[in-house]
């Protein structure tokens, strides 16, 4: 079957990938989709179960520090768009592991610049889209927003290593003219989510009676993101955004992480059956994490302007959706918290 696009998805095994992945596939039935995924804890092809079969869908397993593999994945599929989604994406780890978040995101992503610029001979048709995060521009006071322009401060060694790899997209961009953009998002909740990061660990807690760590005073202030509506920005970005620009994205969305963890166990009480306030006796206020960011917030106007894009889910449905996923799919939950998975979610450090 001859395709209008082959193209490439890194990390589309994992929590944001996979939703994107699965709506290229279904969206777009004459586009092939190569999903490049090493499979790390995070990556699970369980969260793709629904479209494994689909003609339109191809799995390869690779690393993207592998140059080898990627070029043989670039050649084999005539490869001629990348959305750029791989990558090492859990602070606390970060802290306790920088290395790894070097080589993955850094490396990894000039390995994936530079097999698309040898590859690439005519740039004409071809897009290199390259999605990070709100953390590279540090932390904001209590008023302010996040713009495209804002200079980029990074505070953990997560944020640094995706600093980094902005600044090589862009780099390339400049340098060789390869087309590229770039996406800067808050903080992504919902359904597949690892149960590392702060919502899916705690649900998981409160299914399993666990305490609920909150970090220092649980003032810190995020602005929350439903991953569908960030996997319907992606598809914006790719087909409309322009080459060399940064598009941010985010939920118009603030909440403290302890009014939201209050409103957490509120709603766990009433789909579980709990005694209103059962969940809440869980939390447990522990030590503050090093460099850790007070607040974030994104202004997300530029891709309203210029492609149309808000998002479409309410924060209370939206949570109120993840909770019922988790609470139907607990034999999810259980896999990817035990065995060799263990030792990622029993960390001292859990959650960004």
């Amino acid at each position: 079957m001859n395709f209008e696009r082959n193209i490439l998805i890194t990390g589309g095994a994992g929590f944001i990938g996979s939703h994107v992945t699965r709506l290229f596939v279904n969206k777009y039935p004459g586009y092939n989709i190569i999903n490049l995924d090493a499979l790390t804890y995070a990556g699970n092809l369980e969260n793709l179960k629904d479209i494994e079969d689909a003609s339109n869908y191809i799995f390869e397993k690779a690393n993207i520090l592998d140059t080898n593999a990627v070029d043989k994945i670039f050649n084999k599929y005539k490869i001629d768009g990348i959305i750029h989604l791989a990558a090492e994406s859990h602070v606390d780890r970060s802290i306790l592991s920088p290395m790894d978040f070097v080589y993955t995101n850094i490396i990894g992503t000039v390995n994936l610049l530079n097999t698309a610029k040898k590859f690439w001979t005519s740039f004409e048709g071809k897009k290199f889209y390259h999605i990070s995060t709100d953390e590279v521009y540090g932390t904001l006071g209590k008023t302010g927003f996040f713009t495209e322009t804002t200079p980029y401060a990074p505070n953990s060694p997560y944020s640094a290593s995706k600093a980094a790899s902005d600044h090589f997209v862009r780099a390339y961009g400049e340098t060789y003219h390869l087309p590229v953009t770039i996406s800067n998002c808050s903080n992504n909740y919902g359904p597949n989510h690892f149960p590392e990061k702060l919502i899916p660990l705690f649900i998981n807690n409160i299914i399993n009676k666990k305490p609920l760590p909150v970090y220092g005073d649980g003032n810190y202030t995020r602005d929350w993101l439903y991953v569908k509506d960030h996997a319907a920005a992606i598809d914006l970005v790719f087909h409309k955004g322009k080459d060399f620009e940064t598009y941010n994205i985010g939920g118009f969305n603030e909440w403290k992480n302890i009014d939201l963890v209050m409103l957490l166990c509120k709603l766990m009480d009433d789909k579980t059956g709990n005694a209103p306030g059962t969940s809440e006796k869980l939390i447990t206020f522990v030590k503050d994490r090093p460099g850790h960011d007070k607040r974030y917030a994104i202004d997300a106007s530029k891709i309203n302007k210029e492609l149309g894009w808000k998002p479409s889910v309410s924060f209370e449905k939206g949570l109120s959706e993840t909770i019922d996923w988790y609470l139907q799919n607990k034999e999810w939950l259980k896999n990817v918290t035990s065995g060799e998975y263990k030792q990622y979610f029993e960390l001292q450090y859990h959650r960004r």
